[in-house]
């Protein structure tokens, strides 16, 4: 059965936009949600569901409850109504709680654009008929427009600790895994993270956010670099000499996350800040369509 926002999550929302307390981060995320023209719905196809289709001329074998009457009656040919196949799906969000998700500190960060986009993403869901939760703040997938702003508070209030964190589902929650991370932690953090998701038969879709600064890597001269904990620092007398062989591991760590990607049958792609969030979005969203068929 598609699942519907009721009339209640439609008078809370008037009213808590009335009110003026719609947090920050859901108000951008319903903005980024409307730029996304979904079209005809992807999963549109025969099947159990509430939602009108089509209707389709009647053959031997339909049964006479299946006959719709009404339309029937209007020529000489039997018809019936179809409904739309509308088996919920259960998505469970990751949004990297780490401190390297705060990069850069200045203009917009990691963690903020994968904010918005868990958020925008989770709007798209529901209103689907899709159930959507969290792994990291743990939260229960749920449906309808009160689950989104559940997600919206967990994100908005989340208080990171360690430098870097990585994929996980929690015990005992089956459906498709969304990662929203920077993916930077060391590789005996991640490797082994992500080769447990694939022998748990995970579904997993893994977006790579990350600033433009650490695509390009534009310091040069004397440079002290950083944890955003602080608990790790490097000085670098020349800067610009480290910039190839970081470029290069940069680059090997993407191709191992599409390598283990493609062999595991999941979906990778990468985002930069300064690119319109729009398009990851709308990546995002056919993926998880894709997953459905």
């Amino acid at each position: 059965m598609t699942m519907r926002s009721g009339p209640s999550d439609n008078l809370q929302g008037a009213a808590r936009r009335a009110a003026g307390s719609l947090p920050p981060l859901l108000a951008r995320a319903e903005r980024l949600a409307a730029t996304v023209v979904l079209g005809e719905h992807g999963r549109r196809r025969a099947g159990m569901g509430e939602e009108f289709w089509q209707y389709r001329q009647a053959i031997p074998g339909d049964a006479a409850g299946a006959i719709d009457w009404r339309r029937s009656g209007r020529s000489d040919t039997a018809f019936v109504r179809q409904t739309e196949w509308s088996a919920a799906q259960t998505v469970t969000l990751n949004v990297d709680p780490a401190l390297s998700m705060d990069y850069p500190q200045h203009g917009e960060s990691k963690r903020t654009r994968a904010a918005v986009l868990a958020c925008a993403l989770s709007l798209l869901l529901v209103r689907g008929g899709e159930r959507v939760g969290l792994a990291a703040p743990d939260l229960p997938p749920g449906a309808g427009r009160g689950q989104v702003d559940r997600i919206a508070g967990l994100l908005s209030g989340m208080t990171p600790h360690e430098d870097y964190c990585v994929p996980v589902m929690p015990d005992g929650r089956r459906g498709l895994l969304v990662a929203l991370s920077d993916f930077l932690a060391p590789d005996a953090l991640l490797m082994p993270a992500l080769d447990a998701l694939a022998a748990q038969g995970q579904r997993v879709v893994l977006l790579q956010i990350t600033d433009e600064s650490e695509e390009t890597f534009p310091f040069d001269g004397r440079t002290e670099f950083r944890s955003m904990s602080g608990a790790l620092s490097f000085e670098a007398e020349r800067a610009r000499a480290l910039r190839d062989g970081y470029r290069a591991k940069l680059a090997a760590r993407r191709d191992i996350l599409r390598a283990r990607s493609r062999s595991a049958g999941w979906s990778f792609a990468t985002h930069r800040v300064q690119e319109p969030a729009s398009r990851a979005l709308l990546w995002l969203h056919r993926v998880i369509e894709g997953e459905r068929r």
